[in-house]
């Protein structure tokens, strides 16, 4: 049984218009026009800043890289540490912001990020650039919060969907920003103006905060001890999926046991945590109601789509970082990405409607498979240009999607309960967080495994005695001449750039199968996710028909007189 939390401080005094729909939610304030300018400019703000900080790690991760002269393995810890604390952060912030308040455990998070920066500029290590990202990944989560409940201030109660659909897709914009901005903010000799950037960033939302306070909340007391076992189970739990699905495709997956020892305990640590919550009176995480049908429906959908989603991130970045493409040249197809994302989030928003939600999905579902059909066929002369129309498709899918994602999902747990909220917002962050890491290393695995195939094929097919590969080597080899007298040398350095031009061909086709491939998956999620609306749709349809026949069942029912008995 769930008991009536006790009320930490008096509830303020508000109209029925006022109300929050949850504890710890700010009151819905009719503010005047200017004040609500203010509160979107505000939360436009902290909504781009929240996502800067990954995009900045994401965009410069070669560089970074080759700054501390990491192996590609310690570099694939610098994202995974921010993935680790945003997840794990989710896990308490629902209830942290019912007890405490939400600008208060925001702010906590910023003074401890700024903390953390400045110390940053001082020592230049390897695990200073962990603790800093570990601590961006923990402030990440209230900002997202924090900006979207700033922009709802900004709308009217009525207009809240649309405020929704607007702050989950501004969140977006983030990561594009940071490729378009970093170029200009870099010197190779001076990497503190990133740290810079980043700690102006957080002291200008800091000082928004203070300066624009959201309205209050009632706050609630929420916390259990139970909840910090939890927290101390799926914590290091989710940690450890996040390892093993970053690493893998490096260390690769069957030759590390390392990778199998952090899965087995992850996994048990997980099962362990669930089975916990299960039996509690008062659970954190809603084991039964996630066990449900419509809920696993609604996981495996939101897990599939940004798994979709991240073509963009890997399939597109690292092919043309393959052929040699520098961040300069991504300045411009980051600029397209950008108001894809922008248009599709106003789009989405100004469409706003209840009924047409899953149809919006299905929509960005077809976007990204038009996308993966127009960016097949890649050859070595393909160029960012080559990629506008395509990303700039995947992009207002992202804008389109995340929307009537989330508000799926939230009037699925506002139905049952707001004990039923922490659960699902719990499992949106975890959803896309790993729908995003298991398609980043599902593919990473793909196509080094089908760029060996290709090399393989390539050199088997390839005969050194061969005129046409002949050719080629002399060619190679006249390129040499001017810088080299010894012929030797250059017999080895043309053979060394014919293996190259291998190389590099060979992931060309890879790259194109991962397109491919994941263009069948996209037509696959559509046509299951058509089919759940047909068959949703049927059983309505269904469902009317019984009540009608039912309903005229008793009108014949009621109308019928009865007659009299014969033996009268």
């Amino acid at each position: 049984m769930n008991k009536t939390p006790r009320l930490l401080e008096p509830a303020p005094n508000w109209s029925e218009n006022e109300r929050p729909t949850l504890p710890g939610s700010p009151g819905s304030i009719d503010h005047a026009t200017a004040k609500r300018i203010q509160y979107f400019i505000i939360g436009l703000f902290i909504t781009l800043v929240g996502g800067l900080s990954n995009g900045f790690i994401t965009a410069n991760l070669p560089l970074i890289q080759g700054e501390y002269a990491l192996t590609p393995s310690e570099a694939a810890w610098i994202p995974t540490v921010y993935v680790m604390a945003n997840v794990s952060s989710n896990l308490i912030l629902f209830k942290a912001r019912q007890q405490y308040g939400l600008r208060l455990f925001s702010e906590i998070g910023l003074v401890l990020f700024i903390a953390v920066l400045i110390l940053h500029l001082f020592v230049h290590s390897f695990g200073m650039v962990l603790f800093t990202r570990f601590i961006s990944g923990f402030v990440a989560a209230p900002l997202s919060s924090l900006g979207m409940y700033y922009i709802m201030q900004a709308f009217q109660r009525a207009n809240l969907g649309k405020a929704v659909y607007l702050a989950f897709g501004f969140q977006q914009l983030g990561l594009p920003l940071a490729w378009i901005i970093s170029p200009a903010l870099i010197d190779v000799t001076d990497w503190s103006n990133l740290y810079r950037f980043e700690l102006g960033l957080a002291i200008c939302c800091l000082a928004m905060v203070v300066a624009l306070k959201l309205p209050r909340s009632l706050k609630i007391e929420v916390f259990e001890k139970k909840d910090f076992i939890t927290f101390a189970l799926l914590a290091p739990a989710l940690a450890c999926f996040c390892i093993v699905l970053s690493q893998g495709p490096i260390l690769w997956w069957f030759n590390n046991s390392g990778l199998a020892y952090l899965l087995i305990v992850g996994l048990g640590l997980f099962l362990l945590g669930l089975a916990f919550e299960h039996y509690r009176s008062n659970p954190l995480i809603m084991t039964r109601w996630i066990s449900t049908g419509s809920m696993l429906n609604f996981i495996l959908g939101a897990i599939a789509i940004r798994f979709l989603m991240s073509e963009q991130s890997y399939a597109t970045v690292n092919f043309l970082r393959s052929m040699g493409m520098g961040p300069d040249q991504f300045v411009p197809l980051y600029r397209i990405i950008f108001c894809g994302i922008a248009l599709g989030t106003l789009f989405s928003a100004l469409s706003f409607s209840r009924e047409r939600m899953f149809l919006k999905l299905l929509f960005a579902e077809t976007l990204i498979l038009i996308a993966c059909a127009l960016d097949y066929h890649l050859t070595r002369d393909v160029r960012p240009e080559n990629f506008y129309i395509s990303q700039f498709l995947v992009g207002f899918a992202g804008g389109a999607f995340i929307g009537p994602l989330i508000l799926t999902g939230m009037s699925k747990a506002l139905m049952k309960g707001p004990n039923y909220v922490v659960t699902f917002i719990v499992l949106f962050s975890a959803t896309q967080n790993f729908g995003g890491l298991m398609g980043n290393s599902f593919f990473s695995t793909y196509q080094q495994y089908r760029s060996q195939d290709y090399r393989s094929q390539i050199l088997t097919d390839l005969n050194s005695t061969q005129e046409v590969v002949q050719q080629r080597i002399k060619q190679y080899q006249l390129l040499y001449q001017n810088h080299q007298s010894d012929p030797q040398l250059q017999q080895r350095l043309a053979l060394k750039t014919l293996d190259q031009n291998i190389t590099q061909e060979s992931q060309v086709r890879a790259f194109n199968d991962v397109i491919a491939l994941n263009g069948l998956f996209a037509l696959l999620l559509l046509l299951w996710g058509g089919s759940n609306i047909a068959w949703s749709k049927y059983q309505l349809y269904r469902s009317k028909q019984q009540t009608r026949l039912a309903a005229r069942t008793r009108l014949y029912t009621t109308s019928t007189p009865s007659h009299p008995s014969n033996h009268e």
